[in-house]
């Protein structure tokens, strides 16, 4: 858990950099997102590798990142990008109506959601990170 002084740090920070990049997230999100880091998934740990590269995808991604009341995946700022690696859990009727709602709640601050599956990126890593590069390019001003 984060302690109160972090989260005030943290907090601090946030408002001096940019105030918005959180999208009004409580504590309770923060302290969700700090667990979230220290337990990522194997699919998730594997996407983190390639996208931590600066060298390669040009913009900064954060992982396990609070928006609002919901904590995404990993997070581009700079684009206003999120991804989503989704677990087979996602394909059952409830969750997958579920998420369509998170994305509908935030999409409506401007961001743009990627989904892929932990098949897709067990399976195929290099497709994942080049439809990651396309929307990068398509995202990224000129």
């Amino acid at each position: 858990m984060i302690s109160s002084l972090q989260f005030y740090f943290l907090e601090m920070r946030s408002r001096v950099i940019e105030r918005n990049m959180f999208y009004g997230a409580s504590r309770n999100t923060f302290e969700k997102a700090h667990e979230l880091r220290r337990h990522m998934t194997k699919a998730e740990k594997k996407i983190w590798n390639e996208l931590k590269s600066r060298n390669l995808f040009k913009v900064r991604f954060r992982r396990q990142h609070p928006v609002d009341i919901f904590v995404v995946d990993f997070y581009c700022h700079e684009l206003k990008l999120a991804i989503e690696i989704d677990g087979s859990i996602h394909l059952e009727k409830e969750v997958s109506e579920y998420d369509n709602g998170r994305t509908h709640d935030i999409e409506k601050f401007g961001i743009k959601i990627l989904r892929f599956t932990n098949d897709q990126v067990f399976s195929d890593i290099n497709a994942v990170i080049n439809e990651v590069l396309e929307v990068i390019s398509s995202l990224a001003p000129l």
